[in-house]
């Protein structure tokens, strides 16, 4: 029953697949991009790979687990950002699933029935098995637990599910490594290979170099025409291949935040709720009904509220009141009610009775003080918790392990934190009656008992209402063409959210951006988008300037983004000529430099895998151009990233020739195999027709 327990719990964080997650997090990487045409696809389908469609009722739930995991993973409630993970997360997974999927019935792997029985239950259990039946000290499985949970599976339904969902992500597991062995035990890396790589990182270089920065040349001074566009783009096309859509949008933000006026009002208020806070006759209800955010009304340690709160309380006697404080965009008050040394943490076990089998709570705290009598007259508390607890925990004698305070509720919390190690004590909570045996306590601190109320500087519906009326009368008056100078004129400053994808989570300057971003999909280059779009602290108006399809992108559509680089292109010819005169009846460096007007600089000892120039940059062509020239012999110009460079090299040091070929071997293959399943991946979602169409729904 130890797998039911674990499972009632994380049964959706299966059905999302923990394999699945593995599998992407290790092939995938980088979030996939896939392109956008959505017009023919039903209201239906998420999306679609190689025609087989993602529907959104099978979609959503996985999303909704994903969301659920983050929660957990990262704390706090779910926003935006967190949305958009969960949603390309469990997009990733979809298309992982069926590309793999694919490719394992294209290649024939399959998992036999033996080899299924060995992973569940046998000498080579999966580490999924290991992680719901082993023992975490050794790791060893209980493999009596798991046969016995197994032939339980036909007289419980639900367990027969988990047993279901576990068995297909241990498949999926054990696919996904025969797969891996099959591309790594692809990669070979011959003699010559290894023996290149280590030149490559252990032959030195020295010389000596001039050079012209691009930086010398204003950025005004610099005429740019088409053909200089045309000759880098030609030049440079494999760059400007887009894997996705992506939309570029303006906008005006009119903030919500508070005035003076909202500002005064809320202090004024505060004052008042402290001066009744003081004489409240119940602090805890006070606390609950006034505060913003809820405080366990309970014992806790330094540290866990706001720093300029946490310093000063701490060090108040019981009895004592503190604020109004403003920290953090919101006033706090705090009574501190008691304070007193306590146990840093309590390992415990215990024993949960379900007053429902009880016939009520009443009878349920009398069955629990007679297994109290038992324990005190000698019975075993481990096996009193296997036989009557209906917690996860009774398959290991009741023991939670050891807990700090916060980790349970507060009921359980002060009964396990106040008592003494060997107690004994009955407390009922939300989950039932608890027999709680107090194993050990572990350190000693001061912690205080506090009535909290937290309450935040927000807006009046006052500024609120006049933020949104400016948004409006913006929105009436402006259209496409007028954006940027309306703005200007009315002193708004304009925003610019760039290359925005489909299912991007955030935007620069906005909090909350879906569904600005969905309707500048559903938008045309230049319109004004038709809403006023909601921030956590604006009102936003957005004008939809630039869209740039998936696939290789025509010159108009990167011309702007390609000037830095083509003014540099420029600068290069141009230095370049200089270099050339200069270079012109040269013998040496030092006459070079000297025609330049510049020193002549040295350099020692740069190897070719670690390309930078000391004081200057990552320099690859030039050092490429370095490891091949002969030593004495003065170079032709090489533009590089800073500027145009003449040099001479001055010799080469080569290492020891390579003791170990083998191992230079193996650690090149390592990382090979690396590359070459993320490669592998990219390979198959390359040839892969997906269709995104999540832009739709979320």
């Amino acid at each position: 029953m130890g797998l039911m327990t674990f499972l009632r719990n994380r049964a959706g964080y299966i059905l999302v697949g923990a394999i699945g997650f593995a599998i992407v997090a290790f092939l995938v990487g980088d979030a996939i991009n896939v392109g956008k045409p959505f017009w023919a696809a039903s209201q239906k389908v998420v999306g679609s790979v190689d025609g087989e469609e993602i529907n959104i009722d099978e979609f959503t739930p996985k999303v909704d687990q994903n969301l659920a995991q983050f929660k957990q993973q990262y704390g706090g409630s779910a926003n935006p950002q967190m949305q958009a993970m969960a949603v390309d997360n469990a997009w990733q997974g979809e298309i992982a699933n069926i590309l793999l999927t694919k490719e394992y019935n294209r290649l024939g792997l399959t998992v036999s029935s033996d080899e299924l029985f060995d992973l569940l239950q046998g000498k080579n259990p999966s580490p999924l098995i290991v992680q719901y039946f082993g023992n975490p000290q050794t790791g060893e499985v209980n493999r009596a637990e798991v046969i016995n949970s197994l032939k339980q599976q036909d007289k419980n339904p639900q367990l027969k599910q988990q047993w279901d969902l576990l068995q297909t992500e241990v498949e999926k597991q054990a696919l996904q490594k025969k797969y891996s062995n099959l591309i790594r035990n692809s990669i070979y890396v011959t003699t010559l290979e290894a023996n290149d790589e280590y030149l490559n990182r252990n032959k030195l270089a020295s010389f000596k170099y001039v050079n012209l920065d691009y930086a010398a040349i204003a950025d005004a001074s610099v005429k740019l025409s088409e053909s200089d566009y045309s000759d880098y783009y030609n030049d440079n096309k494999k760059r400007f291949d887009s894997p996705a859509e992506t939309r570029t949008f303006q906008y005006v933000s009119f903030s919500v935040s508070p005035t003076k006026e909202d500002s005064a009002a809320v202090k004024s208020q505060v004052d008042k709720l402290a001066a009744d806070f003081k004489i409240a006759a119940n602090d805890s209800l006070f606390a609950v009904v006034n505060s913003d955010v809820k405080v366990p009304y309970t014992y806790m340690s330094k540290g866990k509220l706001d720093p300029a709160v946490d310093s000063v309380v701490f060090n108040l006697p019981a009895g004592s009141f503190y604020g109004p404080k403003f920290s953090g965009n919101s006033y706090k008050l705090v009574k501190v009610i008691d304070t007193r040394f306590s146990p840093d943490s309590v390992k415990a076990s215990h024993i949960l009775i379900d007053p429902s089998k009880m016939g009520g709570a009443d009878k349920a705290v009398k069955f629990a003080d007679s297994l109290k009598t038992l324990v005190q007259n000698g019975a075993s508390f481990a096996d009193l918790a296997k036989k009557f607890s209906i917690d996860g925990s009774k398959d290991k004698g009741g023991d939670l392990g050891t807990f700090s305070r916060g980790q349970m509720v507060p009921v359980f919390e002060n009964a396990a934190f106040n008592g003494k190690a060997g107690d004994l004590k009955v407390v009922t909570s939300q989950f039932g009656v608890h027999l709680i045996k107090i194993e050990k306590q572990i350190g000693s601190s001061k912690v205080a008992k506090l009535a909290y109320i937290e309450k935040s500087l927000t807006s009046s519906n006052k500024t609120k209402d006049a933020a949104y009326k400016k948004a409006t009368a913006f929105l009436n008056e402006v259209n496409g063409g007028n954006f940027s100078e309306l703005a200007q004129k009315k002193g708004y400053t304009v925003g610019v959210a760039d290359k925005v994808t489909a299912s991007q989570g955030f935007a620069p300057g906005l909090d909350n951006p879906r569904q600005l971003i969905r309707d500048a999909y559903a938008a045309d280059k230049g319109d004004v988008l038709k809403d006023v779009y909601q921030m956590e602290n604006a009102y936003v108006v957005a004008h939809l300037v630039d869209v740039k399809p998936k696939g290789p992108l025509p010159l108009d559509a990167v011309k702007k983004d390609i000037e830095p680089m083509v003014r540099r292109a420029v600068k290069a010819k141009m230095l370049t000529e200089k270099m050339n005169a200069a270079l012109q009846g040269a013998a040496k460096i030092d006459q070079v430099a000297q025609k330049l007007g510049k020193p002549v600089l040295p350099v020692e000892n740069i190897v070719f895998a670690n390309p930078i120039i000391p004081g200057a940059a990552q320099e690859n062509k030039l050092v490429g151009t370095v490891f091949g020239a002969q030593p004495g012999k003065l170079s032709k110009p090489v533009d590089g990233e800073q500027g145009v460079y003449a040099f001479v090299v001055d010799g080469f040091t080569n290492p020891a020739p390579l003791a170990n070929t083998y191992k230079q071997k193996e650690g090149m293959m390592q990382i090979a195999a690396q590359r070459s399943l993320s490669g592998a991946f990219q390979a198959l979602q390359d040839k892969a027709n997906i269709k995104d169409n999540r832009v739709k729904f979320y």
